[in-house]
């Protein structure tokens, strides 16, 4: 099991399991994590001890001091430490299964900064996912144009690109939530969401060299090849707006599971509306109501009706050190950090409260802080070693502020499942461990 990391957190056991562990975890899932975390502490006491009489660890060189380490050649693609290996995404066993799995968690926990690691993205998949060469890959653009087009990456990697850093998230992240489920680590309750620089032509481009009507052009609707043949209705101003068809991310190709060769970057838009393996964009001039717009993705009001496109990722924000599953290992001084992100432009600010939503203090934004993109926010805290409830509100530069989970809900009752930006609560016990609790 892990040893203590450097600092006052110890970090979920839960990140470092190895596969015979796993078993374990669903069998007793919070015995497992108290046990270990008993362990960790241990560990830490007695490594405070051997400090106060000479760390053997720094008065001898090390091995890797003495020798001569791997060449280059030793890894053609970079890789992880073996120390880190067991921060990976991972699957929820509380989501409905049909066939194989087809939604992972990013591990926020873990990730420092703004930007998610390619081979950390979260997943979400309809169909599956495909490897696609490229070199068979097409975009058509078709509809309320002049002339239709056919493109291959070719092309399309021709033309003047762009590149820009945007947050991506799943319309149901936090969804659990709504229905009283506090699952344990910020993993699972907001781990729909990654933020990469992503890089491609803007959409703009291809409907301005086919000639869209700008007339009678309203919508776009955006088709993949997977086999579900994901469509989504995408109003035309956002179109030309800050659309890409993307073929790069965090500087190289897509991977497959997020849409190799192409997909779309649509942002501040819910994920699904990221169509992936893009192959079609067809100008009209009214939304397609396609079947993941009429039977999915829609928001169940307490009246028992359902809203229709409500798209933008609102305002939003959480905690993710310390968070459910890690344990404060002594009191005295603590970095509280996080991230914010808003679907309608930049983050304004963010206040965090220790003691459940009575008193609250703006936390520091961390540079760059740009639109439709994560924020890193880090704010210092003395635990005095009792018990808090640790909070993050957050607001937009169009004056919008997160809600609480009571609000929320006064306006969209408990049965959905999409769209909750509720402000996230992590208890604080005495004895440090950390959970999510609803507040």
């Amino acid at each position: 099991m892990a040893t203590p990391t450097p600092g006052r957190v110890q970090r979920a056991p839960e990140n470092f399991l190895a596969p015979a562990d796993i078993a374990e975890v669903a069998a007793g899932r919070r015995g497992f994590l108290r046990a270990a975390l008993v362990a960790a502490s241990a560990g830490v006491a007695a490594t405070a001890a051997r400090a106060s009489q000479g760390d053997p660890a720094i008065l001898n060189l090390p091995e890797h001091t003495r020798g001569l380490g791997q060449p280059v050649a030793a890894r053609a693609y970079g890789l992880p430490s073996k120390h880190e290996e067991s921060l990976q995404r991972r699957e929820s066993p509380g989501l409905t299964r049909v066939g194989a799995a087809s939604v992972s968690f990013a591990p926020l926990q873990g990730f420092f900064g703004i930007i998610t690691p390619n081979g950390l993205h979260f997943e979400r998949h309809h169909q599956g996912w495909w490897d696609i060469d490229p070199t068979r890959h097409r975009l058509m653009i078709n509809g309320l144009v002049k002339e239709a087009r056919v493109y291959t990456m070719d092309d399309l990697m021709r033309l003047p690109s762009v590149s820009r850093m945007h947050f991506i998230e799943c319309g149901a992240n936090t969804g659990m939530e709504w229905g009283n489920v506090a699952v344990p680590t910020v993993q699972y309750t907001h781990g729909m969401l990654s933020c990469c620089e992503f890089t491609g032509v803007p959409l703009s481009v291809l409907l301005d060299e086919c000639g869209f009507d700008k007339k009678r052009g309203k919508f776009v609707l955006a088709e993949g090849a997977d086999g579900s043949s994901m469509t989504r209705t995408i109003p035309l101003d956002r179109a030309l707006d800050d659309v890409i068809v993307a073929w790069a991310m965090n500087g190289e190709m897509l991977r497959p599971e997020n849409g190799y060769p192409l997909r779309l970057v649509v942002p501040g838009i819910q994920g699904v509306s990221w169509v992936k393996w893009l192959r079609r964009i067809e100008v009209g001039d009214k939304p397609w109501g396609s079947k993941d717009e009429v039977l999915h993705y829609v928001d169940l009001m307490p009246d028992g009706l359902h809203r229709q496109y409500t798209s933008i990722q609102e305002c939003k924000s959480v905690i993710t050190t310390p968070s459910g599953g890690q344990q404060l290992l002594q009191k005295g001084f603590h970095n509280v950090s996080g991230i914010a992100w808003s679907g309608r432009g930049k983050v304004k600010r963010v206040d965090v409260s220790f003691d459940g939503g009575k008193n609250w203090q703006t936390a520091r934004l961390e540079t760059p802080v740009l639109t439709k993109c994560l924020a890193r926010f880090n704010i210092g805290w003395e635990w005095k070693g009792g018990p808090a409830i640790l909070q993050s509100r957050a607001m937009d530069d169009t004056g919008y502020v997160q809600p609480k989970l009571r609000q929320l809900r006064e306006v969209r009752g408990a049965r959905s499942i999409y769209h909750n930006n509720a402000i996230q609560s992590w208890k604080v016990a005495e004895s440090g461990e950390v959970s999510n609790v609803q507040v």
